[in-house]
């Protein structure tokens, strides 16, 4: 466990370091605790991992002031695991229901375990993201998102991808963008 808190602490350091966070932001996290074992996603799910990566990263958000969103599975279609207050700030739908390791996933239940009132979403925009284990996590970004690689790139067996969004250049030809 601790090699793995070492893993996402760096993972988000490198994130941080090409988003430049901005107080009060969204932050989307997707995490599969199958994939950071080595199984495919959604066949081997272990709570035991999915707090620790969850303790991991509340701490971190809180430390850089962000809003930790935490992306539950496809069987709750992927809807968001977020503190009350951040979903009455953003305006967020609450919906009803409760995560559980095989219907929401091992992060997303920790998540709910460990935020002080936490409801679930559906549909957020997130302005980054950190993807553990590729679990898709675009479909809850604002537009336009960017991809990001991260170092290092691997959280236990599990690919990391990051992302951060910029706003849409529009007019055309005739625009100037800065």
């Amino acid at each position: 466990m601790k090699e793995l808190r070492k893993q996402i602490r760096e993972s988000f350091e490198s994130l941080k370091s090409q988003c430049k966070f901005e107080k009060e932001k969204l932050l989307v996290i997707g995490c599969s605790s199958s994939e950071v074992m080595g199984s495919k996603i959604g066949t081997n799910s272990n709570y035991e991992i999915g707090e620790t990566i969850s303790k991991t990263l509340i701490e971190l958000c809180e430390e850089n002031k962000l809003y930790m969103a935490a992306q539950c599975c496809e069987h709750l279609n992927r809807a968001l695991v977020v503190e009350r207050n951040v979903a009455e700030k953003f305006n967020f739908e609450i919906v009803t229901v409760v995560p559980k390791p095989k219907a929401g996933g091992s992060f997303a239940t920790a998540s709910y375990s460990l935020f002080k009132d936490p409801v679930v979403v559906e549909f957020i925009k997130a302005d980054y993201g950190l993807d553990i284990g590729l679990t898709m996590i675009g479909m809850h970004m604002k537009h336009v998102c960017i991809p990001l690689r991260i170092k290092p790139d691997y959280i236990g067996e599990a690919k990391v991808t990051g992302a951060r969004i910029r706003p849409k250049l529009i007019g055309g030809e005739r625009a100037e963008y800065k």
